[in-house]
């Protein structure tokens, strides 16, 4: 029998496509097969493995299986990531609860992402299903009834829709609006929910600022009296919301109240940035709002699930808006001119600066030998609230007398005791017994409350009312104290103080860390209550509050709190108006009139799906903050500017400038006393002194020179102070005159 010819290694390559398994070196010859390669030699560890030793153990190693996980990305990994979930769940619990277990797991997972994103995300800063009940505790008659009262009262002017879940059938008068020959009637079906109202007011006449001479060149002049903002068109140009930078608002601002026409440096057509008008004429109007008639009563507003319920809303007379009226008195009676502050603790150079800062921009005729002259104006004034601590609630016969004792020695208080400010600035004891009593929806139901009265969302007063009240200002910026520390205990009770002062004797309420940029004129023409955004959020700061005296809406906002806690936070108000639909009768004014510097700081709560609003920073307001102390200690990067452009580049355009409770840092430290000139000379020795005394913790002369660069609250400072020393105008180039 002839042997076998050998199979070569290139002709065992062209027959694997035909015989696939293992290669032909590693099979076994046949028997009478004789291999032509040599058996190699066998060692102890291939001894072991017994009959399989001459298989090669390459064909068993996971690297072919592994090789791609090692290089897989980690996308691919993580869209892996649920299969092995699941199989793994199969594995250990089996093909029925181990599916059940991994959905249970999810849910879990999702709920409780939904809870922490709203205790610490979203707005409303609570833990779902805990203090999430409605807080509404009025019926949808009584909503109603409340719109139409403050409708009626010329205290709606803007053309925004009624929310449809208040539920009117036919269209209310609306003596704030205007009457046009451009609008028609809109016609409803019988039932049929609308949303507009009629207006039967004055017109609207929107005169070009800018060709209104100043009396002194480079200063501008002072707004027409009676005149008006327009918040509906402020809102549409500065609302960041829809894209609308902040700097941009203040240019719209600037050049719609003539602020500029000094520069003359725009020379396009500005027909589009008039946003203030003046009022002429009686008419009937319908408001240019949507004209579906025919939506649906939707279903009304979820009552608070208790007894304690609101039966009744006992409201007065719906006040008289007309020209008449106007025409009679530049300050009408039920719209003072007052700026209400509240400050607990001793007298520093931040309620100094809030009062500064009004005298340097308000129309309160100081530049007039007799101010009174002028009958056509209304001048605006300053109350400022003092605390004096536990003893508001019961105060002795002698403590209003106690109180104008402290503040004559107070080097930073003394100044405005001057006769030249009576009648302009006053000062008036807060009494908290008296003023809740005083306050009809209140007088009958608060002292219920006990020592639950002071409540602001989650703070612990009682943990507050062991701290110091008032902040130690230091001179060398070495200080621990910050805003998680300071007392908070007087910010709690002005939240309530705001509320109580505006609805019982009108006005507007400031916090004190908010300095004037500019005069109110045309926002005290608005006849609407109105507060501003906080910031990113969708919610009031009421910050800035203000209320008509003895109105319909103060009295939902008092009512409302006394059923819900007392809680005057400003989340928590913006819940009672969101969940009542009385929003839009609180106008929600965008930041940048307020606060021009809050959505440039309040960068710490970034997201990616809301980062239409964090784009401020590309072409930021003048000048330009990324944090609060910037304002205090300006970086040297852009400390060049105050000293260069002053008080007219600071937030031109802006009403107010709000710095966020900075208590504990200087305006001035090389000068923190009153620097008012001779007249004021005993006020400045008493600063002078105080200084001197605190040498055991502060040297004296700590600085003794200026900075080589002056910061923004310096430069402020000390203009408004030149301005009542007589060697610089205000800002409307008026001449002090005493």
């Amino acid at each position: 029998m002839a042997q076998p010819t050998p199979i070569s290694p290139s002709t065992s390559r062209a027959q694997g496509q035909l015989f696939p398994g293992p290669s032909p070196r590693h099979r076994t010859p046949r028997a009478g097969m004789v291999s032509s390669s040599p058996v190699p030699r066998r060692d102890a560890h291939d001894a072991s493995r017994g009959r399989y030793s001459h298989i090669s153990t390459d064909a068993f190693s996971d690297d072919f299986y592994n090789a791609a996980s090692r290089h897989r990305s980690p996308w691919a990994t993580l869209a892996a990531a649920p299969m092995g979930l699941y199989k793994t769940s199969v594995t250990r619990f089996g093909r029925r609860r181990g599916p059940a277990l991994l959905c249970f797991c999810c849910l879990a997972l999702i709920l409780t992402s939904f809870a922490f994103h709203s205790r610490f995300v979203s707005s409303r800063r609570s833990w779902p299903l805990v203090g999430g009940a409605s807080t509404v505790v009025f019926g949808r008659e009584q909503l109603r009834k409340i719109w139409e009262w403050e409708i009626l009262s010329g205290h709606y002017p803007s053309t925004r829709p009624i929310p449809t879940e208040i539920g009117f059938t036919t269209p209310p008068s609306n003596p704030a609006l205007p009457s046009s020959a451009a609008f028609k009637y809109p016609t409803a079906p019988e039932g049929g929910i609308v949303t507009y109202t009629v207006g039967t007011g004055a017109e609207r006449i929107y005169p070009e600022v800018k060709n209104r001479a100043p009396e002194e060149f480079g200063h501008p002049p002072r707004p027409i009296p009676g005149s008006i903002a327009d918040l509906d068109i402020i809102l549409e140009n500065c609302d960041f919301s829809t894209g609308k930078y902040v700097r941009d608002c203040h240019e719209f601002l600037r050049l719609g109240a003539g602020l500029d026409s000094h520069a003359r440096l725009r020379r396009e057509d500005l027909e589009f940035l008039r946003y203030i008008y003046v009022l002429d004429g009686e008419g009937d109007h319908i408001t240019r709002r949507d004209e579906n008639t025919t939506a649906s009563l939707d279903s009304p507003p979820e009552k608070r699930a208790s007894t304690d319920w609101e039966h009744d809303l006992p409201l007065p007379s719906h006040s008289q808006y007309g020209s008449a009226n106007r025409q009679s008195s530049p300050c009408a009676e039920d719209n003072p001119r007052i700026f209400h502050m509240f400050w607990a603790g001793p007298f520093t150079d931040k309620p100094y600066m809030a009062m500064m800062a009004f005298l340097f921009t308000q129309n309160v005729g100081l530049h007039l030998d007799n101010p009174a002259s002028e009958t056509n104006v209304c001048r605006p004034q300053l109350w400022l609230w003092v605390s004096r601590g536990p003893a508001d609630a019961l105060p002795s016969p002698t403590a209003h007398e106690e109180m104008l004792e402290e503040l004559r020695n107070n080097p930073w208080a003394s100044p405005f005791l001057h006769p030249r400010f009576k009648g302009i600035i006053e000062f008036h004891l807060w009494n908290t017994t008296e003023q809740l009593d005083s306050v009809e929806e209140l007088k009958d139901d608060w002292r219920r409350l006990g020592d639950k009265l002071l409540k602001s969302q989650d703070a612990d007063v009682k943990k507050e009312a062991q701290k110091q009240v008032g902040s130690s200002i230091a001179l060398d910026g070495k200080t621990k104290e910050t805003h998680e520390t300071y007392n908070k205990l007087p910010v709690i009770l002005s939240d309530l103080v705001r509320f109580v002062l505006c609805h019982r004797y009108g006005g507007v309420y400031l916090d004190v860390d908010m300095l004037f940029l500019r005069d109110w004129e045309e926002l005290w023409g608005w006849p609407g209550a109105f507060s501003y955004r906080w910031s990113h959020e969708d919610r009031y700061n009421t910050a800035v509050l203000r209320l008509r005296r003895g109105s319909a809406l103060g009295t939902f906002l008092l009512r409302t709190a006394l059923r819900n806690g007392f809680d005057f936070h400003p989340s928590t108000v913006s819940r009672y108006l969101k969940e009542a639909h009385m929003e839009r009768l609180l106008y929600r004014v965008p930041d940048a009139l307020f606060d021009p510097a809050w959505l440039n700081t309040d960068l710490k709560k970034a997201r990616p799906w809301s980062s239409v609003e964090y784009f401020q920073r590309d072409r930021p307001a003048q000048p330009f903050f990324t944090d609060f102390d910037n304002f205090f200690n300006t970086p040297p990067e852009m400390s060049g500017a105050p000293s260069v452009v002053g008080f007219d580049g600071f937030f031109r355009g802006a009403f107010l400038y709000h710095y966020h409770n900075e208590w504990w840092k200087p305006f001035d430290a090389a000068r923190f006393w009153p620097d008012l000139g001779p007249r004021f000379a005993e006020s400045e020795k008493m600063g002078r002194e105080a200084v001197a005394n605190k040498s055991t913790a502060f040297p004296v002369g700590i600085i003794p020179h200026d900075k080589r660069d002056l910061d923004w609250a310096t430069v402020l400072k000390r203009t408004f102070e030149a301005y009542i020393r007589g060697e610089r105008p205000n800002m409307y180039g008026e001449w002090i005159r005493f």
